[in-house]
Order: structure tokens, then sequence, then C-alpha cells
């Protein structure tokens, strides 16, 4: 006689392992910093230090993420107005400040990293500053000048990374550069070397794979002057397929 048989509940199934969400980018920022006094133009790149976590030994431009002082620096020029709609450009309800920050950031960064100070002593000091590494401007004279800056292109970290990034990348003439602290870029600083390289031997170095895509596009913007016409590439993923659009 054959048993009677009981469905098995959900109990009896084997649990699925739960999918982690993905991780929300951060905002951040980057600033390439451009020689074009030769007929060859050259950007200045760091080599991260071999033991990060993150990108380890690759080379990059100088960036991070937003700091709370960031949206309080005093600025002696703003942005263009090309630069504030690409930075408002697909953000939802984005607020009227985060370019200006992003801006800023890009700058913060650049000094943290490398020790040059980007912006303009025409005015004389910032009267406040916030503390920490903006206090270093204040002390030089040294007033950030957002005008100086050009948006080329934004690009988002790809799901399933441990680290994600909403980074937009700047870029600036080497004649903003007004100040610099020796002694930042050492064997065991976040950057252990610093190299003004052709686009061609920037391209031979250990990049990242979006760093390379941004040297091309950037390439084609410094052969156009930077001028605000030009398209401003931005990539990201969408189910598993990366994506170019423009800003």
């Amino acid at each position: 006689m054959d048993r009677p048989t009981t469905a098995p509940t959900a109990s009896d199934q084997p649990e699925k392992p739960a999918r982690k969400p993905a991780l929300r980018p951060r905002n951040a920022a980057t600033l390439i910093i451009l020689d074009r006094s030769k007929k060859v133009p050259k950007l200045l790149m760091g080599r991260r230090h071999p033991g990060l976590a993150f990108m380890p030994g690759k080379f990059v431009f100088p960036g991070g993420r937003i700091e709370p002082g960031d949206r309080h620096m005093p600025v002696a020029g703003a942005l263009s107005a090309r630069a504030t709609d690409a930075l408002a450009a697909q953000v939802p309800r984005a607020s009227h400040h985060l370019g200006r920050a992003l801006a800023l950031a890009a700058i913060r960064e650049t000094f943290e990293e490398t020790g040059l100070m980007l912006g303009t002593r025409d005015y004389g000091p910032p009267e406040s500053a916030p503390d920490g590494s903006w206090a270093a401007f204040r002390e030089a004279g040294v007033m950030p000048d957002l005008e100086a800056l050009h948006m080329v292109a934004r690009a988002i970290t790809p799901p399933g990374r441990p680290r994600r990034f909403d980074t937009r990348f700047f870029a600036v003439d080497r004649s903003a550069v007004v100040a610099e602290t020796p002694g930042i870029v050492t064997p065991d600083a976040e950057l252990v070397e610093l190299a003004w390289v052709t686009f061609a031997q920037a391209r031979a170095l250990d990049l990242p794979r979006i760093t390379g895509v941004i040297l091309t596009d950037l390439e084609a913007q410094v052969a156009g002057g930077l001028a605000p016409y030009l398209p401003i590439p931005f990539y990201y993923e969408r189910a598993g397929k990366g994506q170019r659009r423009e800003l």
C-alpha cells in the first residue's frame, strides 16, 4: 500500500543566499591638471600606494569624496553655466550646491594628495575657511577659483564592486597652480609618485579601466580647446551593460 506523501513546506526548502543590495555610489570628484605650454600637452598622474585596498599601485588622477568643509569654503569664481548644468543633469533631487561642493572636493583632494594649491591670490586670503586642509589655503592667501575648472566626464562604478563612486572629472590648466606644499608625496603616502606624462605615455601606465576611457575623451576635448560646446560623456552600467550618454 502506498504511503501518503506530504508536500514539502517552505521550511524544508534550502534557503537561497540573500542578495546583497547594491552599494549606493558616493559623490566624488577628480581633478586633471593639464600642461599645455608645449606643442604636446601633458597631464599629471599619481601612482597609488601598493598597499592600499582600493586600486593599489594604479596610476590615477588625484581626487576623492566630498567632505563637509567643501560645502562652506569661500571661492573667487563660479563654475561655468555649462559645467553647472552638466553636474546637475541625471541627478534626481540634486542640490543646487552639489556642483560647487564637487569642484571644491576636487581642489582639496588634489592639495591633500599632491601638495598643489589651485586658485588665485588676486583677492587676498579668504576671510574664513573650514578646519583641516582648507585652513592651509587661508594661511597661503589662496582662494579656490572654480571658474578655471572644466567638467570633462562623469562615471559611476558598476554594481557589485566593494566600493562605488559617482565621480565627476574636472580639468584645469597648470597655470592655476599658485602654491605648493612640499613633502606630500612620499613612499608612505596615498600617492607615492607623481608624473607629468603625455597622453601616449599615460596609456602605457597601469591604469584603472575607466581612467583609460576618460583619457580618450579628454584628449579629444583638449584638441578642441576645452570648448564649452564639446560633449561631456557620462558612463554607467544598466542591466549588466555599459552605457555612455552625453550630459
